[in-house]
């Protein structure tokens, strides 16, 4: 049942960033209507969906504002601040505005979306997706994810804190949580991180989370990484594609 209404559009697709905004729609219990963006086929590059995210990435999301007209919100931390600041009037997965909890919470955001996904997603490219192997890529950004889980890691066992902020989930640690699963996609061991595991696997119990992450697919990311000829298979049909979107858009924007 939802605490509020709300005519919320979500257009996204199964990755750590997308299943960002569908899990804090289901901790907040809000009805939203899902549109699956295949960006296999570039469906995000469509001119439809470049107005509401001028950028063409995922996820993007569509709400009727306070002046009965319709935002457009990208930035999957942004779409998440806009959320709990509109909708969480209870504080369900946020802290009141202007505590000392609050501006914790943001460190936090701030880290994920400036630190562990740009970071991460570069070892995801130079493991999975570059065309040839190159140690110093792989080593640089493997060893920068590695030292940002251990920050984590280090604060989630001080004090045995079973949360990124104070004794609750919020969107801090539900901006971490896809990135943490997907660890061993950038050839992370989440085995290394005792403490950073643990929080993963109590993210993974609440109820909306095992509901917001297979949004709009199953999240299968795990299942994958124990399967290591169907993880060589993905990973190629994704180099195939990483590949050609970098030199469409080298060529578009190349000036020649």
């Amino acid at each position: 049942m939802a605490s509020q209404k709300s005519d919320i559009a979500l257009y996204t697709t199964q990755t750590p960033n997308g299943i960002k905004v569908s899990i804090t729609l289901e901790e907040l219990g809000l009805p939203y209507e899902t549109h699956k963006i295949d960006i296999s086929k570039n469906t995000q590059k469509e001119a439809w969906f470049l107005a509401i995210n001028p950028n063409g990435r995922i996820p993007a999301l569509t709400d009727t504002f306070t002046d009965g007209k319709t935002i457009n919100l990208f930035e999957s931390g942004s779409i998440m601040q806009y959320l709990i600041e509109r909708y969480d009037t209870e504080y369900k997965i946020s802290y009141p505005k202007g505590t000392r909890e609050w501006f914790e919470m943001n460190n936090w955001l701030f880290f994920q979306n400036a630190g562990v996904g740009p970071m991460q997603g570069q070892a995801n490219h130079f493991t999975r997706y570059a065309p040839k192997h190159i140690e110093y890529g792989v080593n640089r950004y493997q060893n920068e994810t590695r030292r940002l889980y251990g920050v984590i890691d280090k604060h989630l066992a001080s004090n045995n804190r079973p949360y990124l902020v104070g004794d609750k989930c919020t969107i801090a640690d539900i901006a971490h949580y896809g990135w943490v699963a997907s660890a061993g996609w950038a050839g992370v061991n989440i085995d290394d991180f005792p403490a950073l595991k643990a929080w993963e696997e109590r993210m993974t119990a609440r109820p909306g989370v095992e509901k917001g992450r297979h949004v709009p697919d199953p999240h299968t990311i795990k299942e994958l990484l124990k399967d290591k000829a169907n993880m060589e298979e993905h990973a190629a049909k994704a180099r195939d594609w990483v590949q050609a979107g970098m030199k469409e858009d080298a060529a578009k924007h190349s000036g020649k």
